[in-house]
């Protein structure tokens, strides 16, 4: 029987693969968004660590190179959001994930997104899979997505979406 350690290992690499699927080939060489993705995994692995001095030194070393990745792409996906996999960001940069975010199976992301809280609080938005966001897009507060939903190129979405729907404007409303 396998741990729970071992179970969040084999999700994480699980999702990893999934991530992958959505890239072309060898996306090291064409597509810098996969490498914020990469620690974002990465900083998973780290989180699931068990306690100690070699799970301190490793956050310390994830932490800082993850504000290098940060500022090198202009993606930031901390490791503390819930992302299953299939991730794909077009066209890097500004893209910016709140800590207590969560984004479903095959969501795309494309350039200066930001998902995110609209007050100084905790509460952050939720993808449901198959969700795709426009360019400059932005999600704020405590809104959810349903499944296969698309947004528009920056659209402020502040209210839920129902599955299936197309967002457009700001604020955004349902198109048909």
């Amino acid at each position: 029987m396998m741990t729970e350690t071992q179970v969040r290992k084999k999700l994480i690499k699980q999702n990893w693969k999934e991530d992958l699927k959505r890239y072309p080939p060898r996306p090291w060489l064409k597509e810098v968004s996969i490498i914020a993705i990469a620690w974002y995994r990465r900083g998973q692995h780290v989180d699931n660590m068990s306690e100690g001095i070699w799970k301190k030194i490793s956050l310390k070393i994830y932490w800082f190179v993850f504000h290098l990745i940060e500022i090198i792409t202009g993606v930031s996906l901390p490791k503390d959001a819930k992302i299953e996999g299939g991730l794909r960001i077009y066209h890097f940069g500004n893209v910016f994930v709140h800590s207590n975010a969560k984004i479903g199976k095959n969501c795309t992301l494309r350039q200066g997104v930001t998902i995110g809280n609209r007050y100084n609080d905790e509460v952050a938005p939720t993808l449901s899979d198959n969700v795709e966001l426009g360019a400059y897009a932005q999600i704020l507060g405590d809104v959810t997505l349903g499944e296969n939903c698309k947004v528009g190129a920056m659209a402020v979405v502040l209210h839920n979406v129902p599955a299936g729907k197309t967002v457009c404007g700001n604020p955004a409303r349902v198109i048909e």
